[in-house]
């Protein structure tokens, strides 16, 4: 009997460490993404001059040696961060409703252009121009992000870029777009970019129409 209960015994005290580290590792992960998400809302807020670990450690609600347990320095912390961007903006253009409309199609790709993480990946191209570490990686994420944009864009407008000069035209709505986004770093000009969006959408609808 008592090799029954040793034998007993012992998956329990395989089976509690092992339960602790999965919660350990949940908190881990949830506290990791917690200072991505608020390093993006910082960027977006405060620019790269105003977002230091510390500033980005407090929105977060966590300390700053907790900071700094998952990202040593400040620059460990926003090169994950051009990543966490990266991967969230083309996760929100995977989940972009199919529009019914070439004029909402026009409307939902210019609304890429001026939420948070455009604003974030913005600053991140404003600091790369002077950040050697940030540079490369900014770059390199960017050029996949435009492929990813462009791709989903012929998707979203049903165009068929054989035709000739329809992918110049997704292009250049694209071009577009981020121009509008720039200009609302400064002011929410909302009554004109709603006119700039529906001339842009009749040029596009007719563009693809043929005409």
């Amino acid at each position: 009997m008592g090799a029954v209960n040793i034998r007993g015994a012992a998956p329990q005290q395989d089976r509690g460490p092992k339960q602790d580290r999965g919660p350990k590792q949940d908190r881990s992960r949830a506290t990791r993404r917690r200072l991505l998400e608020s390093a993006v809302e910082c960027l977006a807020a405060h620019g790269w001059s105003g977002s230091t670990v510390t500033v980005v450690a407090g929105h977060a609600g966590v300390s700053r040696g907790a900071a700094q347990h998952h990202f040593p320095t400040r620059e460990d912390l926003f090169t994950a961060a051009v990543e966490f961007v990266a991967e969230e903006r083309s996760r929100a253009l995977r989940e972009l409703p199919r529009p019914a409309s070439v004029p909402e199609a026009v409307d939902t790709l210019v609304g890429l252009y001026t939420g948070t993480l455009f604003r974030a990946a913005l600053q991140l191209w404003v600091a790369a121009s002077n950040e050697p570490q940030l540079g490369p990686r900014v770059t390199a994420l960017e050029a996949r992000i435009g492929r990813e944009t462009h791709r989903m864009a012929v998707e979203l407008l049903g165009a068929d870029e054989r035709r000739p000069a329809v992918r110049e035209t997704v292009q250049g709505l694209l071009d577009m777009a981020r121009g509008l986004g720039l200009a609302n770093l400064l002011t929410d000009d909302g009554a004109r970019r709603a006119r700039v969006v529906a001339q842009w959408a009749a040029l596009v609808e007719e563009a693809l129409a043929g005409g």
